[in-house]
């Protein structure tokens, strides 16, 4: 007979950027329905927030170089995709940031409202290799749910570009079904999952 136990889980790992998890035992062929619902649920459905606009001095719209910058438009949008904050506001924020001279512009000196924290301010943003660069950047923070490309932002103010916004906080999910024992009755699966996140939240919570 098959015993009717309730699945436990047990954190066999957890930092800020990673957990892993297990999860059973529980009935066979759960192990992988529960598995596939979790990890489609995680990397699609949670919130989070990201910069979902930008606008940058004399730059009207994505194509144009950026004076005095090494990087151009194109690069620099990339660059805004992988900027983690969190917002603790329900409404859209804006964040700016003035730089003049030969600098190096990363995510830490952009001026964040006290409801915002930037995760990974050693990333660099734009450089600008000219003596005479004087450049300002405006940004604008939403929250949202997985992933929302540019396109799907509507329409903008003149000026304002859209920027691809990876509002999820997990990055990658992986999952594994193991066989489960219980008494001398095997027929029972553990699922054990690892959870990656960008640092905008741990995995264990």
């Amino acid at each position: 007979m098959l015993y009717q136990v309730l699945p436990k889980i047990e954190i066999q790992a957890s930092t800020q950027n990673y957990g892993r998890f297990a999860i059973g035992p529980m009935s066979h062929g759960f192990g992988t329905t529960v598995g596939v619902a979790l990890r489609r649920i995680l990397l699609s459905s949670l919130s989070g927030a990201a910069i979902t606009s930008v606008r940058v001095s004399d730059i009207p719209h994505e194509f144009m170089p950026i004076e005095g910058a090494k990087e151009d438009m194109t690069m620099l949008l990339l660059n805004l995709k992988q900027v983690r904050v969190v917002s603790h506001s329900e409404d859209p924020v804006r964040m700016r940031v003035s730089a003049r001279g030969k600098s190096v512009i990363t995510a830490g000196d952009i001026e964040a409202p006290a409801d915002v924290d930037i995760v990974n301010p050693e990333l660099q943003i734009l450089t600008l290799d000219t003596l005479d660069s004087d450049l300002e950047l405006e940004f604008v923070v939403s929250q949202g749910k997985g992933y929302s490309p540019a396109e799907n932002h509507g329409e903008l103010p003149i000026g304002e570009i859209p920027v691809d916004a990876i509002f999820s906080p997990v990055t990658k999910v992986a999952y594994r079904v193991e066989m489960a024992r219980i008494e001398q009755i095997t027929n029972y699966d553990l699922l054990s999952m690892e959870i990656w996140t960008d640092g905008t939240i741990r995995p264990v919570d």
